[in-house]
């Protein structure tokens, strides 16, 4: 099932368990604005190439509309589609004064020099430069994107509008972006894992983690439970996939990916064969890499206790089914994976202010911020009697239909 049809799948199921009017519902499942541009940039030899970018901006009733943009080549409008309405349900269910969107451009960044990625950086921000804003959308990194690029498209906009740095987050610190942005992500995702290991009386220490995905959100998920004293027995990434039933030392995996840009031949561990990794017996899967890698032909086959939805949409609903009968408990992405875009709002709310907080500022309240969302979370979930994954949904839903009728979506 591709993400689309997921994302409505789940956004119906919510809606049914709310008791949602049938033209609320279709309101709020139509995005507000679908935006499709060329972009053609000379390349470095002087030929000329162009790619099609994309912007979604799905609602704005509870504020303006934030999302990634990402450099993709399997970008396309039904990605784009799913991923801003999960950012509206996302920055409702941890209390964000957002909507939601997102943007990509259907390109192969590794394909494409610096000078080549800062061209269609340039030529993207002039075609949507009108409908992104401080108040009305701002953008931020995602795949394959980076602060760089979050500069670009400060620059650019800036020719239109004057120096705007609350139009983008995840900026490069000294063009106004947030200490503590880089680790949030996977920040988020690890108080998020307490959060629910908590709530069946456990902790991080001592249990067994396997982490797919050692980007920058998966190296931060595994440092930070290697700090706190759980044991990471399993890594993987496009480069391979190594494991050590003692716990690998998460630093020193790091430090050799770093050095060499490959998971193979750390002398830390074995290696092994990267589809095997989703089943590896553990207590907790983090799948931290790309959406759909649970599905209806794995999902009986896995042994972890938890997972942890640090990617986007990683567990198709047949998975979810089958997770339910076999007992293993979902943390879904709307959550768990939702510490970036608070500390993006910290961010934006720095840059407005003009006063920049400190790390341990910004950590504190994102672990406030995730502590909060959690609990109400389990408060829909006795309410209807439903799993974590639709106790998210509800809330997410429930809190952007009540802004929305506030507004008068009638009028």
């Amino acid at each position: 099932m591709n993400s689309l049809s997921a994302t409505i799948r789940n956004f119906k199921h919510a809606s049914r368990i709310l008791g949602l009017d049938s033209k609320l519902e279709q309101s709020l499942l139509i995005p507000l604005r679908e935006i499709k541009v060329e972009c053609t940039i000379p390349r470095d030899d002087g030929s000329l190439v162009s790619f099609i970018g994309f912007r979604v901006q799905h609602d704005n009733a509870r504020g303006p509309m934030k999302g990634g943009i990402r450099y993709h080549h399997e970008v396309d409008p039904d990605e784009v589609n799913a991923l801003a309405q999960l950012m509206t349900w996302k920055t409702a269910v941890v209390g964000l004064p957002y909507g939601g969107a997102k943007g990509g451009i259907g390109c192969t960044p590794k394909e494409l020099s610096k000078s080549e990625l800062e061209r269609l950086t340039r030529v993207f921000t002039q075609k949507i430069h009108d409908v992104i804003g401080t108040q009305r959308d701002v953008p931020a990194p995602d795949m394959g994107t980076n602060s760089q690029t979050m500069a670009w498209i400060l620059d650019e906009y800036s020719k239109f509008h004057g120096h705007s740095p609350a139009v983008v987050t995840g900026k490069p610190l000294d063009l106004g972006g947030s200490l503590g942005r880089e680790a949030a992500t996977g920040r988020g995702v690890v108080i998020a894992t307490e959060e629910l290991l908590a709530d069946h009386g456990k902790s991080i220490s001592g249990l067994k983690f396997v982490i797919q995905g050692l980007g920058n959100v998966g190296s931060w998920v595994a440092k930070l439970i290697h700090e706190r004293g759980g044991k990471v027995i399993a890594v993987s990434d496009i480069t391979g996939a190594v494991k050590n039933p003692d716990g690998i030392d998460i630093p020193s995996l790091i430090k050799h990916k770093v050095s060499t840009g490959t998971l193979n031949d750390f002398q830390g561990g074995d290696a092994m064969d990267p589809k095997e990794l989703l089943v590896h017996e553990c207590d907790v899967l983090i799948p931290c890499a790309l959406g759909g890698v649970l599905n209806k032909h794995n999902a009986g086959n896995v042994k972890a206790r938890y997972i942890i939805e640090a990617a986007n949409h990683p567990c198709d609903p047949e998975a979810d089914e089958i997770f339910a009968d076999k007992g293993i408990i979902v943390l879904p992405d709307i959550y768990a994976n939702a510490g970036g875009v608070t500390v993006s709002y910290f961010e934006w709310v720095q840059n407005i202010q003009g006063f920049m907080w400190t790390e341990e500022t910004v950590n504190e309240r994102l672990q406030m911020y995730m502590r909060n969302a959690f609990r109400h979370i389990k408060t829909k979930c006795q309410s209807h009697n439903c799993n974590l994954r639709m106790g998210a949904f509800t809330l997410g839903v429930d809190r952007v239909a009540r802004a929305t009728v506030l507004r008068g979506w009638e009028a």
